[in-house]
């Protein structure tokens, strides 16, 4: 019996789905059950739940002009659909399908969250101290960022200890321009 590989963009997209599902329905569960004035405490004043509404991108970035932020979201978002479909390696489609999926759960907001299409506030419930909140969302973002670099690592590291190597894989030769 033959055993069928699953190819690496049905991880990426399995990956994306899954982040999107988790972030939509803790961004419903925050938004029915938090407050925007009242902070619960989950590891002292370290972490929190509190509920906010951000127009803008990371640390409020932008919040004057929340409809650029849109466009620049649909545009991220569909380079990495082409990039999670080109994806060769199960690393790189886990990678790039956490931040596709991140992508995709902000970018949904941005549409279709008050206060209007394509101006919307990220619904946001992680209070890391007082320095910001963010949802889970982000976290998806940052740990497909994790991946992609520890796995490019990796792969450097590896492709240098084998005799006679360069000190950029052949692979990569194209990309880095060496």
């Amino acid at each position: 019996m033959d055993k069928k590989k699953t190819p690496p963009y049905a991880v990426a997209f399995i990956v994306a789905g899954l982040v999107v599902l988790i972030d939509q329905a803790s961004k419903a569960a925050a938004l029915a059950e938090l407050s925007e004035s009242e902070r619960i405490p989950l590891l002292g004043d370290l972490l929190g739940l509190q509920l906010a509404f951000n127009p803008g991108a990371l640390l409020s970035f932008g919040s004057e002009v929340t409809w650029v932020l849109t466009v620049l979201g649909v545009g991220i978002t569909v380079t990495l659909f082409v990039a999670a479909k080109r994806s060769r390696s199960i690393w790189w489609a886990t990678g790039i399908g956490f931040i596709l999926g991140g992508a995709i759960g902000n970018v949904l907001d941005r549409l279709f969250s008050p206060p209007g299409f394509g101006r919307g506030h990220v619904t946001d419930f992680l209070a890391y101290g007082n320095w910001f909140i963010g949802n889970l969302a982000d976290i998806a973002l940052g740990i497909g960022a994790v991946i992609l670099g520890l796995g490019l690592w990796i792969r450097r590291r590896a492709a240098s200890q084998e005799p006679g190597a360069t000190s950029v894989p052949a692979e990569d030769a194209q990309v880095y321009g060496s």
